[in-house]
């Protein structure tokens, strides 16, 4: 457990590359597949999240973005590079659960957001298609 939350600390941290998937196994027996476009958006960093209430910038052509480094940070998180250069959300053992246990409705909040800006979510190959 992080002593500071008694949020369950990560036992095992597993990057997939060929399908962009962070995988975390928790000492409380949890287990989620985070993609990187899901950490890229819901990234813990000013840049993403503002900093104030209102101030959240919604992150956009994230779907193919790769994770390139994951750098610990203490005993309470780690540091996640993006290959689209972004480098400043410290993510917490904390963040990281919440992320994971709120999975399904954080991206569909996510989904509805890009919705209601008329965005649609698409890979590099449909982008050029188009």
């Amino acid at each position: 457990m992080s002593e500071a939350t008694n949020t369950p600390v990560p036992t095992d941290i597993v990057y997939d590359k060929e399908s962009r998937t962070l995988t975390l196994s928790y000492e409380d027996g949890n287990s989620w597949n985070y993609s990187a476009e899901y950490l890229r958006v819901y990234s813990p960093s000013a840049e993403v999240r503002g900093h104030a209430p209102g101030d959240e910038v919604l992150q956009v052509g994230k779907e193919e973005v790769e994770i390139q480094r994951i750098e610990p940070v203490g005993r309470y998180a780690v540091s996640l590079v993006f290959d689209d250069k972004h480098d400043t959300g410290i993510y917490s053992w904390d963040w990281l659960y919440q992320l994971g246990k709120n999975m399904d409705s954080y991206w569909k909040d996510y989904l509805a957001r890009l919705e209601a800006e008329g965005i649609e979510r698409m890979t590099t190959s449909e982008r050029l298609a188009t």
